[in-house]
């Protein structure tokens, strides 16, 4: 007899952010990515209760897939970063911790959410303008400004351990594969091709390359060997997406119908045998297949000067089809037309570690390269192979919108002085449009200007003091072990992004984050300066990331119950 348990009352929690132990879950996790920001944050193992692999990594895309809640508010402000990372590979800390720090504030404010969002379309506004003063236009006929905004992704990610002159190598070689990707002017709309990663464990950074076309990796001796006498210029290529094993349940679905006495395997294989008699006389060279190839067929192709490459992959079949120009076939009771060959320049062997690699050069144009990445162990490699697609996402969306942001919390800590300066001139009338009063309007712009503020001193974590100057509000550091406390008495030091420096003829005051100062109305650089950023952030990226950020903060402040099924 079954036995009936009787279904738990779903529990359901008035005001979840009054509750100490969701509160407690909050500061917890904005302390942990607070402590990954930043180019020296630190970095985490995650590893289940039951052990298992061991994750260590300072991404959010990484960190927060990895860490689980049984809180349903700590949940729906990871997949709300998420699901930003997914579309924009970058600025997810930035979104998190900003999200957090809005939380906090309004908790301890109580301020209404509608001034969070008025705010927010400030900052959308000036960050728009053509004359805002933390924007950049990025050149896109020089590659000076893509390295520094592909640097600076690299660079934010120190799990990946590089050195500086590894971190620019790195940088170097995404620029470069990114710009293989991009086909040439022509007639018609443009679409950009693919960069595949390829890791090698053991060998040093620097030894990273990029390669025009495709690094397929080989472990048929006898493929090798084809490999070496193929010298025709191009070689045709045919690729296959079905198996050529000769099983009967690789022949599609249907009724099959076997007549007795009749050997079903010898007819497939005369079958088969057919179609490789059909390829040879195209000319073939490189007979490519997503599956298996029957053995026989190996060695008749290989007879005849036909290299075989089997068990290729999905993966690669897409990346295979754009390189050479050829359609899969997935067929066998058909001729194979013309149009569906495709070609490569030239087959050669190359060697990287202890990976032997067949590499495939396009007969023409092609926006399809291959990016061997190297480092020391495995969990580098991996932490590198992730920080290489994000750069590849950004300097994509920088080819839509070629502007930037200036990096080293400089952006945050601009936007702030300059939000707290409007907010100010006009109070009244966004009071009044708000429905609150002026002290409580006040109250959220220091709020919100607070929160961008600490994120921007939340990049530094070796015991430095945050500052921001009082003419460009650009952000500061000064070193825990300087000699002097005051910022005036420090020569030759420069802000986070490189723009503003100081010096014995410069006239600038400084004052401390998060602490009390005069507002006022930051300057802007003069745009024909000869001094180029260090650190950019991406444009579109960050501006998501902050509308995101406020949005989610607004979203989670609403939240009225939380309703668990504990069944």
């Amino acid at each position: 007899m079954s036995r009936f348990v009787r279904k738990a009352p779903s529990v359901c929690t008035d005001r979840p952010l009054n509750n100490s132990d969701v509160s407690t879950k909050l500061r917890s996790l904005k302390q942990l990515l607070t402590s990954c920001l930043g180019p020296t944050g630190r970095l985490k193992h995650v590893q289940n209760n039951i052990g298992g692999h061991v994750v260590t990594t300072s991404s959010s895309s990484v960190l927060l897939t990895s860490v689980t809640s049984s809180q349903p508010i700590i949940d729906l402000i990871s997949s709300s970063i998420l699901h930003h990372v997914s579309r924009f590979s970058d600025c997810g800390l930035f979104a998190a911790v900003l999200c957090l720090s809005l939380i906090q504030e309004a908790k301890q404010s109580g301020v209404s959410r509608q001034v969070n969002k008025h705010l927010l379309s400030l900052c959308t506004s000036y960050l728009q303008h053509e004359h805002c003063g933390c924007r950049v236009p990025v050149d896109l006929s020089s590659t000076q400004d893509l390295i520094t905004l592909s640097l600076s992704v690299v660079s934010s990610k120190p799990a990946c351990v590089l050195t500086e002159a590894e971190a620019l190598h790195v940088s170097r070689l995404a620029v470069r594969a990114f710009l293989l990707t991009v086909p040439c002017g022509g007639p018609g709309p443009v679409t950009l091709g693919r960069t595949l990663s390829v890791g090698v464990e053991g060998a040093s950074v620097l030894h990273s390359e990029v390669f025009p076309g495709l690094l397929v990796e080989v472990r048929d001796v006898f493929c090798l060997r084809t490999a070496e006498t193929l010298r025709s210029d191009p070689l045709r290529v045919v690729l296959f997406s079905t198996s050529l094993a000769g099983d009967l349940c690789e022949l599609g679905d249907g009724i099959i119908q076997v007549h007795p006495g009749v050997d079903t395997d010898s007819q497939i294989l005369d079958q088969l045998l057919e179609l490789c008699e059909c390829v040879i006389r195209d000319g073939v060279k490189l007979f490519v297949c997503q599956k298996v190839v029957h053995p026989v067929l190996q060695q008749y192709l290989r007879r005849h000067g036909v290299m075989v490459m089997e068990r290729v992959g999905l993966s690669l079949m897409e990346p295979l089809a754009l390189l050479t120009g050829a359609l899969p076939v997935a067929t066998l009771h058909a001729t194979i037309p013309a149009k569906a060959y495709g070609t490569v320049k030239e087959v050669s062997v190359k060697e990287f570690g202890s990976k032997t690699m067949l590499h495939l050069e396009p007969a023409g144009e092609s926006a399809i390269c291959t990016m061997t990445l190297c480092h020391r162990n495995e969990t580098m490699l991996s932490e590198l192979k992730v920080v290489c697609q994000q750069t590849e996402h950004v300097l994509r969306l920088t080819l839509k919108e070629p502007s930037a942001l200036l990096g080293g919390g400089c952006t945050e800590t601009h936007l702030a002085a300059h939000i707290r300066h409007q907010s100010v001139q006009e109070v009244a009338e966004s009071a009044s449009a708000l429905g609150c009063s002026q002290t409580e309007y006040l109250l959220g712009v220091e709020g919100f200007c607070r929160s961008l503020e600490a994120v921007a001193a939340a990049l530094h974590h070796d015991g430095g003091d945050s500052f921001m100057d009082l003419t460009h509000a650009h952000h500061w550091t000064r070193p825990a072990d300087a000699m002097t406390e005051n910022m005036e008495d420090n020569s030759a030091l420069c802000c986070g992004c490189g723009m503003v420096q100081s010096g014995p003829t410069v006239d600038m005051k400084w004052t401390h984050l998060n602490t009390e100062h005069p507002e006022f109305s930051p300057a802007a650089l003069l745009k024909d300066r000869a001094v180029q950023p260090r650190v950019l952030d991406s444009f579109t990226a960050k501006l998501n990331a902050l509308q995101v950020a406020v949005e989610t903060a607004n979203l989670v402040l609403d939240v009225r119950f939380v309703i668990q099924d504990t069944n």
